[in-house]
């Protein structure tokens, strides 16, 4: 009786796996997860805008919803900041020596800083607080910064209101220069959203920014100028001129500036930097159009590992 042996398995074609890829191309197959051309992907963008909108109120209404005052704590944050900066600041400092209307000085400085430190604390978690829903399903990523820096935007828009009728009872009452707010906080709202989509990248790879953001917003916070006068140190003589240049080009400084020269009429133009809204709209397209194109470079890589 003979024993027939098998032939010995023959070896892997090398160009299996370009047979392969050609077999899915050609049955319209792409890669899962793949990023699409930048105009693609604001197309996508644009078509779930109803789902950014809804994302944001949605965690806007959730944000207080165990607490017992709620929506309260939107005011009483700010305000509550701003009486302890007072204290430090107005009163032990002396930082109100030689600003008129110190108190709307310093009520619109911290609203408007709490307006740009929050988007990009925000925007540290977008990706990492958010795991489940970038692991299950698939939607453009930027969606999350976006809509959380639009969620931001709706808390500040609730808490100017509050700011105005504040302002009214210190006697800042409404004039025409007060519409000059709206392209101001535009300018603010753009930056803000580009800065939350790089931090959101960061903090995406190297989750620890997370944790150090609040020292580098603090240290942001007190050379913006939001508890005291950029130009008052500019006067005094006691830092070198490019010093206070860039403390005065420092956007966040910028959009302070802008809103207190809209609503407070002691703060004249005087006291703004040179060419105030070349360098907000500069900031803000820089911030907005880098950031996106950024975080859109990575779109494939959020969510894995």
């Amino acid at each position: 009786m003979t024993t027939t042996l098998a032939p010995p398995p023959s070896p892997p074609r090398q160009d299996a796996p370009e047979d392969l890829r050609a077999l899915a191309l050609r049955h319209g197959l792409t890669v899962s997860g793949a990023r699409p051309s930048l105009p693609a992907y604001a197309r996508q963008l644009w078509s779930r805008r109803d789902f950014i909108a809804a994302f944001a109120t949605a965690r806007l209404t959730a944000r207080y919803s165990e607490a017992r005052l709620g929506q309260v704590w939107q005011l009483m944050t700010p305000l509550l900041n701003a009486a302890v900066y007072y204290m430090i600041f107005g009163v032990l400092l002396n930082a109100k020596h030689g600003v008129p209307d110190y108190v709307p000085f310093l009520l619109t400085g911290v609203f408007v800083w709490t307006f740009t430190s929050d988007t990009v604390l925000a925007g540290t978690r977008a990706i990492s607080g958010n795991l489940g829903l970038v692991r299950a399903l698939h939607f453009p990523r930027a969606s999350l910064p976006i809509s959380l820096a639009l969620q931001q935007l709706q808390q500040l828009l609730l808490s100017l209101t509050a700011l105005a009728a504040i302002l009214c009872l210190l006697g800042e009452f409404p004039t025409w220069s007060w519409l000059l707010a709206v392209p101001a906080l535009l300018c603010q709202a753009l930056f803000n959203t580009g800065a939350a989509l790089v931090l959101a990248r960061l903090a995406a790879r190297t989750p620890d920014i997370s944790q150090l953001m609040p020292f580098v917003l603090r240290t942001w916070m007190y050379a913006s100028g939001a508890m005291w006068s950029i130009q008052n140190l500019a006067s005094g003589g006691r830092f070198p001129e490019a010093v206070v240049l860039a403390l005065q080009c420092n956007p966040a400084a910028v959009y302070i500036d802008l809103m207190r020269f809209a609503l407070i009429g002691s703060y004249t133009s005087a006291q703004l930097p040179p060419h105030v809204w070349a360098l907000a709209v500069g900031w803000a397209l820089l911030a907005f159009v880098g950031g996106f194109v950024w975080f859109w470079k990575a779109e494939e890589t959020y969510g894995r590992g």
